[in-house]
């Protein structure tokens, strides 16, 4: 899974800086911390780091949206995030 996200938001190889890529990994991280909790309901660290995860991965997004719509929709299909 890990792979296939750097892969498939990457814009070169070294890349990890910019906003696809980091949205890339925001997405692993969020899908990561939902499963986490399915198991562990009580924890509330995780939590914050989930909503910062969440909340920062929506700036991105809505950066991508003003600056660069033709990758914002490609990285929403990509990574399947909105229906």
């Amino acid at each position: 899974m890990e792979k296939k996200v750097k892969k498939s938001s990457k814009n070169t190889d070294k890349d990890s800086g910019s906003s696809e890529s980091q949205i890339g990994f925001l997405s692993k991280k969020i899908n990561y911390l939902t499963d986490h909790f399915k198991e562990h309901k009580n924890d509330k660290h995780s939590t914050l780091g989930l909503l910062k995860a969440v909340n920062q991965r929506k700036r991105l997004l809505s950066y991508l949206k003003r600056k660069n719509p033709e990758s914002y929709t490609t990285i929403l299909t990509k990574l399947n995030l909105r229906k």
